[in-house]
């Protein structure tokens, strides 16, 4: 599967790009929101794991909007990954078209088992 992992935070992302690549999965990774929207039109990707709290002009629900107003990207899989674990955000992401939530901290392995 190739995965595309938007988080704006080093740490964080390069856990799960390791995290993903180790169970067989190729990976790109960007820190922007408008990156992945970038990413996602011009390449093929089988999934996407984002963040919602993102700098600049696009954060997490921007860019849901963005790739479910694409008929290029609009089935595409999106996972939200975010400490914007309340009620609202988990109800406004699914609004907009992510797939599934996970609150941070989040379990690697269920993310791994979800991925397959």
């Amino acid at each position: 599967m190739r995965i595309l992992v938007c988080e704006d935070q080093d740490a964080i992302r390069h856990m799960i790009e390791t995290l993903v690549q180790a169970s067989g999965h190729e990976v790109v990774g960007v820190a922007l929101g408008a990156q992945a929207v970038e990413r996602a039109r011009a390449e093929a990707f089988d999934l996407v794991l984002l963040d919602l709290m993102l700098p600049g002009a696009l954060d997490g629900f921007a860019v849901i909007e963005r790739l479910r107003a694409d008929d290029a990207t609009r089935a595409l899989p999106i996972l939200v990954i975010s400490a914007m674990d309340d009620p609202d955000s988990r109800a406004r992401a699914k609004e907009l078209g992510a797939t599934d939530f996970y609150g941070k901290p989040f379990r690697p392995l269920e993310l791994l088992n979800h991925l397959g």
